[in-house]
């Protein structure tokens, strides 16, 4: 992936995202199906789900870096990426290398786990 490639700029945003194997191609359409997608207005957001490796849990900072496999509901391939924990409690149903469900929102521009299973 060249990131000297003005149109990688916009996929630069995704803070947190391992864009391994990524062109800039992929990640345009990518993005494009993000953003047609169409935002909801009601106070409850839209829930997704994933399965997921834990690679790293900073219940200080209520994070979490999962390893995730494809995300249908959203159009993600398999990827690693950061999240927010919505309650630091699912911190303590973490640990590094363990196989995870989970499920989450996206909460402004991040995306939050709000259960483990």
């Amino acid at each position: 992936m060249d990131m000297k490639d003005p149109k990688m700029k916009k996929c630069m945003d995704m803070k947190d995202m391992d864009m391994k194997g990524m062109d800039s191609e992929k990640c345009m359409a990518m993005m494009k199906e993000m953003e047609a997608k169409p935002q909801s207005k009601s106070s409850k957001a839209t829930s997704h789900q994933a399965t997921a490796v834990v690679k790293s849990v900073n219940a200080d900072k209520s994070k979490v870096t999962l390893a995730h496999e494809p995300i249908k509901s959203l159009h993600w391939p398999a990827m690693t990426m950061s999240f927010g924990l919505k309650d630091k409690a699912l911190a303590d149903k973490l640990v590094t290398g363990q196989k995870v469900d989970v499920e989450f929102v996206k909460q402004g521009s991040a995306y939050v786990i709000t259960a483990v299973k």
